[in-house]
């Protein structure tokens, strides 16, 4: 199994797979940790995770230079990736004790209370996008709720992976609290079919999700999907043009548009349409591709030839279907893809109908509030949505109708350790983050007495 490194496209490293045995060996191991780790009450539990946080604080740039090395995110979107985890581990030590209180209940006994206790190990197979971020979104809750975690990142990101468990480590973790896995996909449903694994959490493509989620379900283990999103970015034409346009560029063309969050679908109210067609294109074209670690550059490249190839191939049909290209639509190596824009688009496209993961916008027009709404539960997925306008009543009206695990409201949407994350239909279903993302992985136990 090979890291490379997409901007150079040279070989940085070539890892050792684990076998079968060896996979069911760390997974006994972590279930040994797990009895003693269960044990500890909170407050220690939280000292480990400010010590994962000073030690993440402290390698922060080599961490970030691992991060775009491996698939390609500029230099400083990587070094923010860190700074969010640190945020997120310092989040959850201050936070968990009171999370995972237990709960007093009024009944017909003399006393009865709801306990949250830990499951066992969990299993968790993640995405290379936000190769720390990703993991650590749902590590930390999840060990310290008391739970250990078995990992299987992908494997463009090997080295990210195992630097994480080196962290762990480093911070003075018990043993085996959290492993990395390397492993081929296929291995993947002996874990998940392993009687010692109790949960299973998937952060990837609907695809994906479907496999994991059928076999999690076969095996009849707790699941987590966060899948893909086709987010909708309306703009209304009372909003303040530069601001959510310039916001929308930010948000769709971040990681090389390789977010699931990301807006993906603007969906701009006819009397200000072209003008915000006019300023996307000039934002477009203006920002700078090249090195990653170069701090200039504003966009790198795609983390591999093949997510190149599936952008490509989706703005080629559709612009053959009747799309309009405005702006970009061009490969320049086997690293590079142009922000495009794109206009014209309906549905039974592939930019309309699929996820776009890569630096394409696409504009489409709506007549009004009510249409923009249509427009955007327009899609199988949900995971979250953006409206821009001056009257928050109305945004907030639009909110309860769109169908999305998360709606910002004049703001790009985002993920926060203080707000549950996760989406609904085909974007999947469980929360990660906030006090909700803690409580996925525990056995919520009534204890009632007389």
């Amino acid at each position: 199994m090979q890291s490379i490194n997409p901007y150079t496209n040279q070989v940085i490293a070539t890892h050792t797979e684990h076998k079968l045995i060896q996979v069911v060996q760390i997974v006994e191991k972590a279930h040994i940790s797990f009895s003693s780790w269960k044990n500890l009450d909170v407050k220690t539990r939280a000292k480990y995770m400010q010590a994962l946080a000073d030690l993440l604080r402290r390698k922060r740039d080599a961490l970030a230079t691992l991060i775009t090395s491996e698939m390609g995110k500029i230099f400083r979107e990587s070094k923010a990736e860190i700074d969010k985890c640190v945020w997120l581990c310092e989040y959850y030590a201050n936070n968990a004790e009171s999370m995972l209180e237990d709960e007093d209940v009024l009944s017909d006994g003399t006393k009865s209370y709801i306990r949250f206790d830990p499951l066992g190990v969990i299993y968790a197979i993640m995405p290379w996008n936000f190769p720390f971020w990703q993991v650590l979104r749902f590590a930390v809750p999840t060990i310290m709720a008391g739970n250990t975690v078995v990992l299987k990142h992908a494997p463009n990101v090997t080295g990210c992976a195992m630097a994480i468990e080196q962290l762990f480590i480093e911070a003075g973790f018990p043993e085996n609290t959290f492993r990395n896995l390397i492993i081929p996909v296929e291995l993947s449903e002996n874990i998940i079919a392993h009687p010692l694994i109790q949960g299973v959490t998937l952060t990837g493509s609907q695809k994906a999700g479907s496999i994991v989620a059928s076999q999690a379900g076969m095996y009849l283990k707790r699941s987590v999907m966060e899948l893909g999103g086709s987010d909708p970015y309306i703009v209304l034409a009372d909003a303040e043009i530069n601001n959510a346009c310039k916001t929308g560029v930010c948000s769709r063309m971040l990681n090389a548009g390789q977010v699931c969050i990301s807006a993906k679908r603007f969906i701009v109210e006819e009397a200000i349409f072209e003008d915000f067609v006019a300023e996307q294109k000039s934002l477009l074209e203006n920002l700078q591709l090249g090195d990653p670690m170069l701090e200039e550059t504003d966009m790198g490249p795609m983390a591999r030839p093949d997510l190149l190839e599936q952008i490509e191939k989706q703005v080629n049909v559709s612009v053959n279907m009747g799309a309009k290209l405005i702006t970009g639509g061009k490969r320049l190596d086997d690293s590079f893809y142009t922000p495009t824009l794109l206009t014209n688009v309906i549905k039974g496209m592939p930019v309309y109908d699929d996820e776009t993961f890569g630096p394409v916008s696409v504009v489409i027009p709506a007549k009004d509030a009510g249409d923009a709404v249509r427009i955007a539960n327009d899609t199988p997925y949900g995971l979250g949505a953006s409206i821009w306008t001056q009257n928050i009543s109305l945004a907030e009206d639009m909110a309860k109708k769109i169908d999305a695990g998360a709606v910002f409201i004049n703001g790009m949407t985002k993920s926060d350790p203080r707000l549950p994350f996760g989406g609904t239909k085909r974007s999947g279903y469980g929360r990660e983050l906030s006090h909700f993302g803690i409580r996925e992985f525990v056995n919520i136990k009534t204890v009632w007495v007389k």
